[in-house]
């Protein structure tokens, strides 16, 4: 077997319009060895799903900020990203954490929540998040 040269790296798509909020991440990911995408909002993060999807380069998960002001937010991107495709993994992203949403992630086909301010260096938060791409509680 080969030593991992060739091994695939996970991908994930970061959807937030704020462009700070998309580097922490981005740079955060990138740390974990996470190969990272960015979308401004909903519409374009359908967009690259689909086009990766349909590639054969998918993404292991994708985090959606629940709102975008004037633009496709989270819960609606969601929806149609599990019309693509029924096994994506989403993880909504909100600084609300008492919104509905937030609290009944599962409800709207969400795998798991990530609460801002973002987790630049959060090692147990970033621990959790592999795990649960990993499907390991």
């Amino acid at each position: 077997m080969d030593s991992g040269s060739q091994e695939t790296v996970a991908r994930v798509l970061v959807m937030d319009d704020d462009e700070m909020v998309r580097f922490v991440a981005g740079e955060t990911l990138k740390r974990y060895g996470f190969a990272v995408e960015f979308a401004n909002d909903g519409v374009q993060a359908v967009e690259l799903y689909r086009e990766r999807h349909q590639a054969g380069i998918p993404f292991a998960a994708v985090i959606l900020d629940l709102n975008i002001p004037g633009g496709m937010g989270g819960e609606e991107a969601m929806q149609r990203l599990l019309e693509i495709d029924p096994a994506a993994k989403g993880y909504v992203s909100s600084g609300r954490t008492d919104d509905p949403i937030m609290v009944n992630f599962r409800d709207f086909g969400f795998s798991g929540t990530i609460e801002k301010p973002y987790f630049y260096l959060n090692k147990d938060l970033m621990i959790a998040f592999c795990k649960s791409l990993q499907g390991v509680d």
